[in-house]
């Protein structure tokens, strides 16, 4: 049986998040949750929130043990950027963005 969370319009970069949720593909969930306690960035952060609700779903709606699920997938989306503007040099204006991401987390109880 498959469980997923999903955590849409996080205000973190895609790429910066990718690199944190390589560490726990394919580990069991506890292992993972453990893991990233230990890592000094805020898309650990929001991961882990995320993986939490995963098992939290997994518990709650189908009666499965939080100790069996092990990581299946991990993705973290592309969503919608915020386009703004800093000043430049002489008076112009110079865009940048603001990237955010969804983080889907999908949890697997077979062995």
């Amino acid at each position: 049986m498959e469980v997923q969370a999903l955590t849409k319009y996080v205000r973190v970069s895609p790429k910066k998040a990718r690199e944190v949720i390589r560490e726990i593909q394919g580990r069991r969930a506890a292992e993972a949750a453990q893991l990233l306690k230990f890592i000094p960035r805020k898309s650990a952060r929001l991961v882990a929130k995320t993986l939490h609700s995963a098992i939290a779903n997994a518990e709650n709606n189908n009666n499965l043990s939080g100790d069996d699920l092990i990581i299946k997938k991990a993705v973290i989306e592309e969503g919608p950027s915020l386009k703004r503007f800093r000043a430049g040099a002489r008076g112009s204006a110079k865009p940048f963005v603001k990237r955010t991401s969804h983080i889907r987390i999908i949890l697997s109880d077979d062995k």
